[in-house]
């Protein structure tokens, strides 16, 4: 006789991907966006010597120049701070 298998051996229904739009919706979402991945991909994978965070042009300029002034300003204010506090106060 054997012992019974306490897990089923056939696959469950998958749950995900079969429900039916509403009555009087159409089958397809119109508010869902296209597939970007494969347009970013050939982007990224570009070989023209950019880093990968440059590789969309202007608006990547931006920010990565935005951040390296703010990172480099902080720098500048917290050693002016580190000053200020070091110097003895006059009595």
């Amino acid at each position: 006789q054997g012992l019974k298998p306490l897990a089923p051996t056939e696959s469950p229904d998958p749950i995900f991907g079969k429900s039916k739009p509403a009555p009087g919706l159409p089958a397809t979402d119109p508010l869902l966006n296209p597939n970007k991945v494969p347009d970013l991909q050939k982007i990224f994978q570009r070989s023209d010597g950019l880093p990968v965070h440059l590789k969309r042009g202007y608006p990547d300029r931006m920010l990565y120049r935005t951040t390296m002034a703010l990172t480099i300003g902080g720098t500048i204010y917290c050693l002016i701070a580190l000053y200020i506090a070091s110097q003895p106060k006059n009595q």
